[in-house]
């Protein structure tokens, strides 16, 4: 048996392989025409985190949503929810309150709760960084429209002042 009808077999079993080997990468296709790709990397466990170590040495590990700094948006968008709900379990009182722990100005804690009355398509192009260029955080935070579809109009359709 070649090496190459040795390959087709074992891409064709159903078991879970751990690639071992380091070499080229291999295309390979079963006797019902479906193609498998070999790639050379192994994985090593680290605590409960994978690490991928390609053939070049260079290693990749996945991406993690606490490897990339949050924009000032994202940030205040968290407080605002944060603040929210003290508010609403009872550890604060009031704006007051909260402004006075936070060390801010009871009108900034304000504009950022409103900031948790957004649609929802506007808060995940927060978190997506995806809002258009022109809207800032003092456009969204300031007096926002109450009906969603007035806060779209604001954001998607005016244009940059």
């Amino acid at each position: 048996m070649s090496d190459k009808q040795a390959d087709r077999e074992r891409a064709s079993t159903s078991a879970p392989r751990r690639i071992e080997k380091a070499g080229e990468a291999q295309l390979i296709e079963d006797s019902a025409g479906r193609l498998a790709i070999t790639v050379p990397i192994r994985i090593k466990q680290r605590g409960r985190r994978k690490l991928v170590t390609l053939p070049s040495g260079e290693r990749v590990a996945p991406k993690r949503p606490w490897d990339d700094a949050p924009t000032p948006m994202q940030l205040a968008l968290a407080r605002g929810h944060r603040w929210l709900a003290m508010l609403e379990s009872g550890e604060a009182g009031s704006l007051l309150e909260i402004a006075d722990r936070e060390g801010v100005d009871n009108s900034y804690v304000s504009r950022m709760i409103n900031l948790t009355c957004l649609s929802p398509d506007i808060v995940a192009a927060i978190l997506d960084d995806t809002l258009p260029d022109h809207v800032t955080l003092f456009d969204l935070a300031v007096n926002p429209p109450r009906l969603w579809e007035e806060q779209r109009f604001q954001v998607y359709c005016h244009s940059s002042k």
